[in-house]
């Protein structure tokens, strides 16, 4: 998460065209793709870039900065979950989105595309909540306003330290973190003092927000047996969206089985759509359909599902040219 004020019309360093090659190499060496870090990756990017399609869709950064005063003032819901979609030069979305293409394929894979966007939806909902909380905390009790109550702050970082908490709660091992070897289940909080001593203008309540708020995302989860109601509920819904979809393609099946005449014709036994028969005669693959070869002519053994061993001589005789020329007339 990082804070200041924003610059219009920052000039690009070609990082972009980085992390689309990084994405895409990833992604391509991986047997299962994980859609729902895809479609974090591509929300956050295409909400940099601003398509002319999307550009009247999109609120400005102006009305979606986390600002504590204003989201308490205004009771403005818009900046407490769309700020972490935001970012103010392309480094810091490149930076943000490398790391969450890590840390989302590792989660991801382990614990599967619906809790995974649970856990996004609840730790989203979490690490703001927690860093709203903690900056009127100082107002109140500090009468600490400046820089934290007043602070304006966007980012996807937040949520990246709750994921490294979780990614690394269970672990043994040591990890760098910018050089210094720490235990991995001590890594967002050594990350988070090094980014603060080093990149001073990143928003400290937003980092120290997102690591509570994995804290006690692995807390609630770890004392509630029950099943998840948030997974139920985004279960149900891709459910729900994938329903048109099947039927479209269970349409487009049908449609295709019919056009190749694949369809069930009349009573008799039932054989398997996508079977095939070589004939011995001339090795040709037929349709399981088919009771005589295509090709030349030679009968399928239908008593023992082979082939009939009786074959002609007349057939075997034929020329491989003779062969090609009984089927262009079949089919001519």
């Amino acid at each position: 998460m990082d804070s200041g004020r924003w610059r219009r019309g920052a000039v690009s360093r070609g990082m972009l065209p980085l992390l689309a090659l990084h994405a895409v190499n990833e992604y391509y060496r991986l047997p299962w793709k994980p859609p729902v870090t895809a479609g974090l990756l591509a929300s956050n990017t295409l909400i940099y870039l601003r398509p002319s399609f999307l550009d009247s869709l999109l609120p400005f950064v102006d009305e979606v900065w986390f600002n504590p005063h204003l989201i308490l003032k205004n009771k403005d819901m818009k900046r407490f979950f769309l700020s972490v979609f935001y970012h103010v030069d392309e480094s810091h979305l490149v930076y943000n989105m490398m790391s969450l293409l890590w840390k989302g394929i590792q989660l991801e894979t382990s614990m599967g595309s619906t809790e995974f966007a649970s856990m996004v939806v609840a730790l989203l909902g979490l690490s703001q909540g927690i860093t709203l909380l903690l900056a009127k905390s100082l107002l109140v009790f500090f009468d600490y306003g400046r820089p934290y109550y007043s602070e304006y702050a966007v980012g996807f970082s937040g949520l990246l330290f709750a994921m490294k908490v979780i990614l690394n709660s269970h672990s043994e091992n040591f990890t760098n973190v910018h050089g210094l070897i720490v235990p991995a289940r001590y890594a967002a909080w050594a990350e988070l003092i090094l980014i603060q001593m080093f990149v001073p203008r990143v928003s400290f309540l937003g980092h120290l927000g997102g690591i509570l708020a994995g804290i006690l995302y692995l807390k609630l989860k770890g004392s509630y047996s029950g099943p998840n109601p948030l997974t139920t509920i985004i279960r149900e819904l891709t459910s729900l969206l994938r329903w048109p979809v099947r039927f479209i393609r269970n349409t487009f099946r049908l449609r295709r089985r019919r056009i190749l005449g694949q369809g069930t014709v009349g009573g008799g036994e039932r054989r398997s759509l996508s079977g095939t028969w070589r004939c011995q005669a001339c090795t040709y693959d037929n349709s399981d359909w088919l009771s005589n070869c295509e090709m030349c002519g030679t009968s399928q053994s239908s008593e023992s599902g082979g082939f009939s061993r009786q074959v002609s001589r007349r057939s075997r005789d034929l020329s491989l040219e003779e062969l090609r020329r009984r089927r262009v007339e079949r089919f001519g």
